[in-house]
């Protein structure tokens, strides 16, 4: 006890020696000697306060806490925190405690602020005030905030025993401010606010120093409800909520919000919307509960409601504002359901309402991040300038939100996506809401007028219509949209819908699975809602091949196209910010299955696999093009990291280039190449890569200042310039800008080297194939090496270059002299499946599932002049060119160059994918699928060779049937399957599963030609005639004995059957074949049997006798035509059938 006693006057004397230092060096004036009294007054002070808890525990002198100066504040003071001089350890805690269980509370220390309560900003005249307050001392000046300001306190001298300190937030260059527990903040016609902060009420006590210093003790008040000070105050409101989720889809989840009344006198307001509406005029009392966007002025409100500044000046009270301020609102505009992605009331003052501070927060406040630090004055342009209305500024702010997301930090900064517009330099942010805008806010609004919104009567200011808005767009993040595609495609996946039942019934396994294992989807903007807008950078990938756009969420391939038939040829695109509203979302599906029969379709289980490539296509024509500052790209433009260049001697570095007409790109592959002897012992790999042939245009040139320098001489003038460029590595990113036609300038960057681009440079491929091939040289481009689109305009003595695509004629496609030809047109794509391999290597059992990346088939409609009807022709791609390059759709329009021309046992000519095939996508297929009817012709008019459709409908009459067939098989193994088993031996089929088949054909006639037509499965019902439930019948009676064949021949249609003819089932098909139920006029939708692509020619006309009584006739006929069935049905008016038949 005595060596405690000893050392309490020790450290009470310590402490005021260290007191009378601070005041001394902090508060007197300086080049003044000691202010003694000034000294005693101050010390008395703290003193008094200390003392006052009672719990002092012998000590007069708060001996824990310490004077903090302005600077001290300023350098050392990096967190939040709070003081209380006058407060015990459990006092604080309670306090705490009520900061609420989402919220932290200030952190306490223990620090003893002394300042002069001023409002200049520094040592400044007086009319530089700026409507602030601040605390100042010998050390430096600090922002205050302070409730129930009396002005007679400015320029004295005050002590705060309980104070609140809020550094400046990340990134934000707000002044720091002390924050004691109070505040008032107010705006009155002709008076400027004042922003003060301090704590707790006015004394009534005070000490003077006889220099007009003043110390005025301030206690902690006594908290009390406030009373609003209007009359006409609302009490309860009657608001519209829609409940369907959070406020600016903010999240609440650390709110604590208090119930409003419910609607008391419920109105429809459905025909409301989307017409002009006035706001309500109120006062309110509530405490924020969550920051929704602090430099957009957005707040949360009671946890129910949204709290808008951006109409009303708020600069000093940003910092201050946060969860647990109270705010007292007078003469404030309720706006409800504003629509535009907000989904609760909005509570709007403007610049004639109030806004009173009734208590500060006692939370901590939230760490920012950098995009929500930024971006105020992007926010007050919007408002003061552009003239948004409330509903358009938060849905405009909701988007930059969502643009932040997407492209900050690592393709743009948030200070350079937010900063504002200035004269030359646009707001990158706001040139992208720029498009919706101009819609949403048309210029012509007249301009805000400040004084006249705050005095003039009646009242008129923004807030006083609105119009609900409809969410126009929405810009989510690539990989969102990426999985939303996905997510439908899936979700509208029905095996069941893709295989309609008449025509899956009979489809062996298989076939089945072949024919689900590859579908697709397009999804147009319309499709969503509120429609996405596609954003994103562009950037080549290096190594796919293909062009991306890039957002901080990740990458989506896309397919662009400059205009119709018209591809993207300039590389400088890469690295900018593309916008585009019209677009198409393509999702293709890829499937391995294993469904036994049509039977298990609806069973997921059979589903093996599943995969999608989702990509975007869209026309340049119809996007924003923004360049973006090339320091910040690289992340986002470049998939391999650059590479270092090494410092080589040789003087300076400089750009060298060579330009080059490309006359043919070969397709984008794994190739080998030719390794040097000795260069590596590992064996080579496949590399991605492609090839380009074209001709040197002149010599070399070198960078002159801005433009490129005179060309250099070459070694041999009368020298080939045909030259072969290798494509592999990270320069594949090259390959979606490189078209024939097209004249590129190839640079290379580093010393000076001669003959950088002539024979003898980098190149994988030996020498004699190149001579074989013609070339004079060949060149691998470096990965460093870029690539530019140039004109052939700026080269001397060069003509215009065709830029037609080469293309190959009807005669030539269609010609048996030319089977080993390579062919090149244009076409559209009719159909794509996949189909069995064409290699033997790759041929599948039957029986089997079927590969799935087998081989693609695409049927095509070749575009040709002079023809009504264009013909078609199968293109066959097989590996390695799969899976098939991007945009290979149905409807889309295609140009093919040097594809492989075959011709098939059977003599149909048809098309196959090299190594040397180009493909150029002309034309997307289109938005809306509008199917046109089949022409409807007469037969006679299939005899006309080329001019005659491959697709028709006519109406004709069966006259007599050739033969039908009636049998079950195996649906695993195709084998017959008599009475359900299959009979299929070694191996054994353990299948237990059978479908039906069925074919038929007979011959019609419209009175103008003949024709066979064949039918298969389903379409046999149709032809005899026989409705759903019969024909099911009929195919039971055939499962016993699995199999029933009936040929009929000759002039009397004798029947020769595989079974016996006296058999019921016999009989009764005999008789069904040969009724009128059958020989019936119909309307057959057919297509040719002989498909255009067939080079034999057509059968002459043979010599037939006819016998017209007892006179024979010899006459030409000309061959039956044959035909496949695509449906039949039964004319709707008989008797027009016979009259048109008639009139033939």
């Amino acid at each position: 006890m005595a060596a405690s006693s000893s050392q309490a006057p020790s450290c009470e004397q310590a402490w005021l020696e260290a007191a009378q230092a601070f005041i001394q060096e902090t508060l007197c004036p300086p080049g003044k000697g000691p202010d003694v009294q000034l000294t005693h007054l101050v010390i008395d002070c703290v003193k008094t306060i200390w003392l006052s808890q009672g719990r002092s525990q012998g000590f007069t002198l708060p001996l824990s806490y310490s004077f903090a100066s302005v600077q001290d504040l300023r350098t050392r003071q990096r967190l939040p925190c709070c003081s209380h001089l006058s407060w015990s350890s459990t006092a604080y805690q309670a306090w705490a405690q009520e900061a609420g269980p989402s919220g932290v509370p200030l952190p306490r220390e223990r620090l003893i602020l002394v300042g002069t309560l001023t409002d200049l900003p520094g040592d400044l005249e007086q009319e530089c005030r700026n409507g602030n307050l601040y605390v100042r001392d010998n050390t430096g000046i600090l922002g205050c905030e302070l409730i129930d300001l009396d002005l007679s306190w400015l320029g004295h001298l005050f002590l705060f025993p309980s104070w609140s300190y809020l550094p400046p937030a990340r990134n934000c260059f707000l002044p720091a401010q002390a924050q004691k527990q109070a505040q008032s903040w107010t705006k009155k016609p002709g008076w400027e606010a004042h922003s003060i902060e301090c704590s707790g009420e006015k004394s009534k006590e005070s000490l003077l120093h006889p220099d007009s210093w003043r110390i005025i003790p301030s206690w902690w008040p006594s908290w009390q409800p406030c009373v609003c000070h209007r009359t006409e105050c609302v009490r309860e409101l009657e608001l519209e909520l829609e409940l369907d989720g959070p406020l600016l889809e903010a999240d609440r989840s650390k709110s604590d919000p208090k119930p409003l009344p419910r609607p008391s006198n419920s109105q429809d307001k459905k025909d409301q919307k989307g017409l002009v509406r006035d706001s309500r005029l109120l006062s309110y009392t509530g405490t924020v509960t969550g920051v929704l966007n602090q430099s957009a002025g957005l707040y949360e409100l009671d946890g129910q409601l949204g709290l808008c500044f951006a109409y009303q000046q708020f600069h000093g009270l940003r910092q201050v504002v946060r969860p647990g301020v109270s705010l007292e609102l007078q003469d404030v505009h309720l706006l409800q359901s504003v629509g535009g992605g907000t989904r609760r009331p909005v509570l709007a003052p403007c610049l004639r309402g109030a806004v009173l501070l009734r208590g500060f927060s006692r939370q901590k406040p939230e760490t920012q991040s950098s995009h929500q630090a930024q971006g105020a004055s992007l926010y007050e342009q919007l408002v003061w300038e552009h003239q948004l209305g409330l509903p358009v500024y938060l849905w405009a702010t909701k988007a930059l939100e969502d643009l932040a997301r997407k492209l900050c930090p690592h393709v743009l900064r948030h200070h350079q996506f937010l900063q504002c517009s200035s004269p030359g330099n646009p707001s990158l942010g706001l040139q992208l809401l720029t498009p919706t805008l101009d819609v949403l806010a048309p210029s012509c609004c007249p301009s805000r007028n400040s004084h006249n919104e705050i005095l003039e009567e009646p009242h008129h200011c923004p807030l006083q219509q609105y119009a609900r808005l409809q969410t126009p767009c929405c810009f989510p993040t690539l990989t969102t949209l990426k999985e939303e595609g996905q997510r439908r495609a899936w979700a509208s996946f029905d095996p069941k819908t893709l295989l309609p039942l008449p025509e899956a019934s009979h489809l062996p396994s298989c076939q089945l699975n072949q024919r689900l294992a590859w579908s697709w989807l397009c999804l147009l903007p319309s499709a969503f809602h509120p429609a996405p807008v596609l954003l994103g950078v562009l950037v080549a990938s290096s190594r796919k091949g293909c062009l991306q756009l890039r957002d901080q969420s990740g990458s989506l391939p896309c397919l662009l196209l400059a205009k119709h038939s018209q591809p993207l040829a300039d590389p400088q695109l890469i690295g900018c910010l593309v916008r585009v509203e019209r677009f198409q979302l393509v999702v293709e599906r890829n499937v391995r299955s294993s469904f036994p029969s049509w039977k298990e379709l609806s069973m997921a289980g059979f589903i093996q696999k599943q995969q999608a490539r989702v990509y975007v296509q869209f026309f340049l024509a119809d996007a924003l093009i923004l360049p973006v500052p090339r320091p910040f790209l690289h992340s986002a433009t470049s998939s391999t990291p650059p590479k270092t260049v090494p410092t080589l001697p040789g003087g300076p570095h400089v750009e060298q280039s060579r330009l080059f007409l490309l006359s043919h790109k070969e397709a984008l592959m794994k190739r080998n190449f030719f390794v040097p002897p000795g260069a590596s012992l590992e064996v080579p790999k496949p590399t991605l890569s492609f090839h380009v042939s074209g001709n040197w245009l002149g010599g070399t040139q070198r960078k002159e200042g801005t433009g490129w320098g005179s060309f250099e001489p070459k070694g041999n003038e009368n020298k080939d310039q045909k030259v072969l460029l290798i494509f592999l590595g990270s320069s594949v990113r090259w390959f979606e800008f490189l078209h024939p036609g097209q004249v590129y300038r190839l640079v290379a960057s580093g010393p000076p080297t001669p003959m950088l681009f002539e024979e003898g440079g980098s190149s994988c491929i030996s020498q004699r194939p190149l001579e074989l091939a013609g070339y004079a040289s060949c060149l691998t481009v470096q990965d460093e090496w870029t690539v530019e689109l140039a004109s052939s305009q700026d080269i001397p003595g060069v003509l215009d270059i065709n830029k037609a695509l080469p293309e190959s004629s009807l005669t030539d496609l269609f010609s048996a002299n030319f089977t080993d030809s390579l062919v090149s047109f244009s076409a559209e794509i009719l159909s794509r499946t996949p189909c069995e391999p064409l290699s033997a290597l790759l041929w599948t059992k039957p029986g089997s599932t079927g590969a799935v990346r087998g081989c693609v088939k695409l049927t095509v409609a070749l575009e040709t002049a002079g023809y009504e009807f264009p013909p078609h022709l199968d293109i066959y791609i097989e590996d390695p060119h799969l899976p098939p390059p991007l945009g290979l759709l149905p409807g889309a329009r295609v140009y093919f160059n040097q594809l492989e021309k075959r011709v098939s046992r059977s003599h149909n000519v048809y098309c196959c994918f090299r190594s040397s095939t180009y493909v150029q996508v002309l034309s997307f297929p289109p938005d809306t699928t509008i199917s046109a009817p089949l022409p409807h012709i007469y037969l006679a008019e299939l005899l006309q060779g080329g001019q005659a459709p491959f697709r028709a409908t006519a109406s004709c009459h069966i006259v007599s049937v050739f033969s039908l067939q009636l049998f079950w098989v195996c649906a695993h193994c195709t084998s017959l399957c008599p009475q359900g088993r299959c009979t299929r031996q070694g191996p054994t089929c353990s299948a237990q599963t059978s479908i039906s088949q069925a074919s038929i054909s007979f011959l019609v006639e419209d009175g103008t030609a003949e024709a066979v037509v064949a039918c298969r499965n389903h379409q046999v019902a149709a032809a005899l005639g026989l409705c759903p439930s019969e024909w099911t019948s009929l195919l039971e009676f055939v499962q016993g004995p699995g199999r029933v064949a009936l040929q009929f021949t000759g002039p009397g249609a004798h029947l020769e059957s595989s079974a016996k003819i006296d058999e019921p089932l016999t009989l009764f098909l005999r008789t069904l074949c040969t009724s009128p139920s059958v020989l019936r006029p119909i309307v057959l939708s057919f297509e040719l049997e002989r498909k255009p692509s067939k080079i034999i020619p057509l059968e002459p006309p043979q010599l037939q006798r006819f016998q017209c009584g007892e006179l024979p006739f010899l006459t030409r006929v000309n061959p039956r035509i044959r035909l496949s069935c695509l449906s039949i049905q039964e004319p709707e008016h008989p008797s027009s059938v016979e009259a048109f038949v008639s009139s033939c």
